[in-house]
């Protein structure tokens, strides 16, 4: 259950959290609707930790910001089926009432559907046994009770569902050497893989230990189904530590290929790393300044050269090819290979382009030719 006063104050990690799950949901929306309506089916939005809906200083919590956005789609409107579960009874009574206040929530074809329970076998099962509709699950647990593998491999097993969690870094690196809560870890991350990540740690600084918690939960999340995996880091005020990630997983590359541009935008000020997102939101980033700033473009320009030697592809080629596990977006391989350009390290066609806001454009379709090694 999550702490009491949480819900008092909307802070801004919270506010960057609701804006990619929203966000997501509803470009996913407008991927999803067209097949939907082919096949004659509904959509989802499940939420298993969805709180009361509005914070007490008034802010709208995700389930009331996904309502809004169906309420002001036709297409959601009649599509969209949403199931909202939390373990307070007073949060969901809550959100119950809030929902009823929403304006135009009659046009809503579909009533939400509302549980006050544990994420309990009776769930599991339910989510197992059937063949679900496509839907978005967004799991966000106070700590970890309710999360585990078997969950989000019970939701993306069918066509079209995808699963958002909250990893809540701090209560996980301290919860993996805590007897008390063993269960729950293996849980998480599988027995087998939680007792290699336990031994991993051992001698490993902070640091080394969030890399390798968030590549052992990926990895885990990879061998149920989750082809694409992308995590997005939260520092805390003083930007000086992580507390928690935001896991995004797909079946599909389209879903990839969205979530990573939301989370891009997401990310705090990227100037000082040449336009490359972090995929972390530190709250102290606008006020500090790196000493040694990062090149993470001339790196891209390098593993382009040697990646692709020898061979020609579209720029959509390359970048489909190559980014994902990788922190760079679109633009960011567009700005590479200008670069690359211009130093005559690479042929284009075709080479002469529009030029706009006195910069030359680099379409998807345009063909570039790597020199062989």
């Amino acid at each position: 259950m999550a702490d009491n006063s949480f819900f008092e104050q909307q802070k801004k990690q919270s506010l960057v959290k609701a804006g990619i799950v929203t966000k997501y949901f509803g470009a996913w929306a407008q991927v999803i609707i067209p097949q939907a309506k082919k096949w004659k089916t509904k959509i989802a939005y499940i939420d298993l930790f969805c709180g009361p809906g509005y914070y007490e200083d008034g802010s709208k919590s995700t389930p009331i910001l996904i309502l809004e956005q169906a309420i002001n789609d036709p297409d959601m409107q009649n599509l969209l089926v949403t199931f909202f579960n939390d373990l307070d009874p007073n949060y969901t009574e809550s959100l119950k009432k809030a929902i009823d206040y929403l304006p135009d929530i009659n046009l809503l074809k579909n009533e939400p559907l509302i549980r006050s329970g544990e994420v309990d076998e009776e769930i599991l099962r339910t989510f197992k046994e059937k063949s679900l509709i496509p839907a978005l699950l967004f799991v966000d647990p106070w700590g970890y009770k309710g999360l585990s593998l078997e969950l989000i491999g019970s939701v993306i097993k069918d066509w079209g569902c995808d699963c958002i969690f909250f990893f809540n870094y701090n209560r996980i690196n301290s919860g993996l050497n805590n007897q008390l809560v063993k269960e729950h870890m293996n849980a998480l991350f599988g027995k087998e893989r939680a007792e290699n990540l336990r031994s991993q740690l051992k001698t490993k600084t902070p640091d080394e230990r969030e890399l390798i918690i968030i590549e052992y939960i990926s990895q885990a999340v990879k061998e149920i189904g989750g082809k694409y995996v992308l995590p997005f880091g939260f520092k805390n005020d003083q930007g000086k530590r992580t507390t928690h990630h935001l896991i995004f997983v797909s079946k599909n590359i389209k879903g990839y290929s969205i979530m990573k541009e939301i989370m891009a935008k997401a990310s705090s000020s990227t100037e000082q790393s040449q336009g490359v997102p972090s995929f972390e939101y530190n709250p102290a980033t606008s006020s500090q300044l790196l000493i040694f700033p990062s090149r993470p473009l001339d790196d891209l320009e390098n593993m382009l050269l040697d990646e692709f030697s020898g061979q020609t592809l579209t720029m959509n080629e390359v970048y489909e090819q190559h980014n994902v596990g990788k922190p760079y977006i679109k633009r960011n391989y567009k700005d590479a290979l200008l670069k690359l350009e211009e130093q005559d390290k690479i042929i284009t066609e075709p080479s002469k382009r529009k030029i706009v806001k006195g910069e030359k454009t680099f379409a998807d379709t345009v063909k570039v030719t790597f020199p062989p090694k």
